[in-house]
């Protein structure tokens, strides 16, 4: 009974995301809360890609962010360069998603042979090599100032989706039917299909025989699974996702730097956001991913509103302080990571299957 609870309880928060994820721009019509529902939708397959090595392969790789930055430069330059099309949009996220593979297969097989902390340190260079070739080729991707684009002329936020009798763009619900919903339903649809995918790929036999790896490797290899050849594959396939996903994320953003998507501050937030899900479980990703994103973007203004309504208090202003949300951010993962150490997905569903 407590692990059919703790399964239902994980899984309807998470369809609960989806739904509000859904009708985001009608349930929080501001441009920042728009904003931030398009980050989670991105950071969602971001974060599950990663947990498919950390948390189904026991795989440690500090490069993640290298083929989420190589599919989000192969569309940007692909779109600077033949101009806002979808010809532009689907060449470049090819590209990137070929690079991504080349170096993805090339780093799994001739480094997954090694211990985790030696291949972790191997992916941590070539991610290193990858921000300062971003940074030093200026003339193809910009450099420190990142490269400026046009999307496709639907995604403008000119374009009329919908119009009434006048010709004027039709609001739904007070929201105009225009480029900029166009642009988010993009995102929205792109992330749920490579979720899903991920999500079916974990329940196959494959995932099975990636969960063996994670937990006996030597087992795995004794029963005649080829561990090498299923973890370059994995690691392929978590590169793919990642260069995929990139490729929307440019698109919707309309500007790619090294700052936006191969700064290892991402890398960082990737490996907070499985840790505070749970290793292990798609699910666990999407609600990580939720909860960090919130606490970034709204935790400084609800410490703001607390700091105001204890004025009249000593200390407790001081301590609410806005500038201090970062202490208050560490402190809140601290407390997580004591009292859920297998995240707050994988402590839910410690005693059922992990999906």
């Amino acid at each position: 009974m407590e692990k059919t609870n703790g399964n239902l309880l994980v899984k309807g928060t998470v369809f609960l995301v989806w739904a509000i994820l859904l009708f985001a721009p009608f349930l929080f019509q501001d441009v920042r809360s728009t904003e931030v529902a398009a980050r989670i939708l991105v950071f969602i397959v971001l974060v599950s890609s990663y947990d498919l090595l950390i948390g189904y392969t026991g795989i440690v790789s500090f490069a993640h962010t290298m083929f989420f930055g190589l599919g989000a430069y192969g569309t940007a330059i692909a779109l600077k360069t033949m101009g806002p099309s979808w010809s532009a949009v689907i060449l470049g996220a090819l590209i990137g998603l070929g690079i991504s593979l080349v170096i993805a297969l090339a780093v799994g097989l001739l480094s997954l042979r090694v211990k985790a902390i030696f291949f972790a340190m191997i992916t941590l260079a070539v991610a290193s090599v990858a921000l300062v070739m971003a940074s030093q080729l200026s003339g193809l991707t910009g450099g420190e100032d990142g490269i400026t684009y046009r999307p496709p002329s639907i995604f403008k936020p000119a374009a009329k989706l919908l119009t009434d009798e006048n010709g004027k763009v039709l609001r739904i619900f007070g929201v105009k039917m225009n480029g900029k919903i166009a642009a988010y339903y993009f995102v929205f649809f792109s992330s749920l299909i490579l979720f899903c995918v991920m999500l079916r790929l974990v329940v196959s036999p494959i995932g099975s025989v990636l969960k063996a790896i994670r937990e006996n490797e030597a087992r795995a290899e004794a029963i005649g699974y080829r561990v090498v050849a299923y973890r370059t594959l994995v690691f392929c396939a978590a590169a793919a996702f990642a260069s995929l996903i990139g490729s929307v994320y440019a698109v919707w953003l309309k500007y790619t730097g090294p700052d936006t998507v191969l700064s290892f501050a991402i890398m960082i937030d990737i490996l907070l956001m499985v840790v505070i899900g749970g290793m292990g479980t798609m699910w666990g990703a999407v609600i990580g991913v939720v909860m960090m994103t919130l606490a970034q973007y709204y935790l400084r203004d609800l410490m703001g509103v607390v700091a105001d309504a204890t004025h009249n208090l000593p200390i407790v202003p001081e301590l609410f302080d806005p500038d201090r949300w970062l202490l208050w951010l560490g402190l809140c993962f601290i407390l997580l990571v004591y009292f859920f150490p297998t995240g707050i997905a994988g402590r839910l569903m410690a005693k059922g299957e992990p999906a």
